[in-house]
């Protein structure tokens, strides 16, 4: 089993800056893809970053540019820097893992931008 704990949420002005984390922990070994998602609605969340096990990373394009996803694997700590934050941005954010085991996500984090 892998357990995901996301932080650094918060409250930013627009134009500002917020970094996530989301720390695994259990089974790691078998830790897979991981990536960020917002809740966009009621039923769906939406991709925003994802980190590949090659290194590869996918970015929705409402994001690009703007945000970094990055993997440090002797913390087993995935990362979302987020920069020039818009008030569209404000959601809650998810850590998503994919692991042999099936899909596991995170709790997750509130940012809100507002001035």
């Amino acid at each position: 089993q892998v357990n995901l704990v996301e932080s650094g949420g918060g409250l930013v002005q627009p134009g500002g800056s917020l970094r996530l984390s989301c720390a695994a922990s259990g089974r790691i070994s078998g830790l897979n893809t991981m990536g960020w998602y917002r809740q966009a609605t009621e039923n769906e969340r939406e991709m925003v970053a994802a980190i590949y096990v090659n290194g590869e990373v996918r970015y929705a394009d409402s994001v690009k540019g703007r945000f970094t996803i990055s993997r440090d694997k002797v913390k087993n700590t995935v990362y979302l820097q987020m920069s020039s934050l818009k008030p569209e941005d404000t959601d809650v954010y998810y850590c998503k893992a994919i692991t042999p085991w099936g899909t596991v996500w995170g709790q997750g984090t509130q940012v809100t931008v507002s001035s």
